[in-house]
C-alpha cells in the first residue's frame, strides 16, 4: 500500500479526524474552487458530495418503489385472470379471449402438443424446446411467433412463455405485448408461474 492509500485508509477508519482538527482544512488543496476561504471550499465540496449521495439514494429508492408497484400490479392482474378461469367452461378460450385485457397484454394463447379445442397445436417436442423445465421464460419474440400467436404475431415484441405443469401433453401459455413494462422480467416470474398452475388446474392436469 503506497502513502496515498495509507492516508486514505486512515481517514476512512477515522472519519471524525478532520472534524476534530478543522485547522487542517487550511493546509489542504481544495478539490474545487468556490467563493471564500479554503475551509469553505472543503465544506462546500463535502456538502456537494453528500447532496450527490443523497440524490443517488433517493433515485435508487424511487426505482425500488416503482419495481414494487409494478410487481404488485402484475399480481393483481393475475388474480383477476385466475377468477376468470374459475368462471370459464373452456380454459383455452378464456386464455385467448379474457387474458389479454385482464393481464394488459396484446394477445394470449394456450399452446399444446396435441389437440384441444380453442388451443394452438404445437409440433412434438416444441414446448420443451421453448421452455424446458423452467416455469416462465421471458424473451424478445422469436421465429415461431406465428405458431404461438397466429395473426397477433406482428405484435410479438416482448413475450412470456408459461409452462403448464402436470400430467398430459406438454403445454404452455404464450403472452405477447408491445409494451416491455407489462412483461418486465424484473417483476419476477412468481405471479405468472402461479397463473400457469391455475391453468393446469382448470385443464384438470
Amino acid at each position: 500500500m503506497n502513502q496515498d492509500e495509507q492516508v486514505a485508509a486512515f481517514l476512512r477508519d477515522h472519519p471524525a479526524f478532520l472534524a476534530q482538527r478543522p485547522e487542517l482544512y487550511r493546509a489542504l488543496t481544495p478539490p474545487a474552487r468556490v467563493h471564500g476561504e479554503v475551509l469553505a471550499d472543503h465544506m462546500a465540496a463535502m456538502l456537494q458530495a453528500e447532496r450527490d449521495y443523497a440524490g443517488a439514494m433517493a433515485e435508487r429508492a424511487d426505482d425500488v418503489l416503482a419495481a414494487g408497484r409494478a410487481a404488485a400490479g402484475l399480481a393483481l392482474r393475475v388474480q383477476e385472470a385466475v377468477l376468470a378461469l374459475i368462471r370459464s367452461d373452456n380454459p383455452a378460450e378464456c386464455v385467448s379471449g379474457e387474458f389479454p385485457p385482464l393481464l394488459a397484454v396484446d394477445a394470449a394463447s394456450l399452446c399444446i402438443e396435441g389437440y384441444l379445442p380453442g388451443a394452438r397445436t404445437l409440433p412434438p417436442g416444441h414446448a420443451s424446446r421453448l421452455v424446458g423445465h423452467r416455469a416462465v421464460v421471458f424473451r424478445a419474440g422469436g421465429e415461431d411467433a406465428v405458431l404461438l400467436h397466429g395473426e397477433a404475431a406482428r405484435l410479438a415484441r416482448h413475450e412470456a412463455l408459461l409452462r403448464i405443469p402436470g400430467e398430459g401433453p406438454p403445454a404452455l401459455v404464450a403472452l405477447v405485448t408491445r409494451d416491455p413494462a407489462t412483461l418486465d422480467p424484473t417483476q419476477g416470474p412468481g405471479p405468472l408461474a402461479f397463473l400457469a398452475r391455475a391453468v393446469a388446474a382448470a385443464l384438470g392436469r
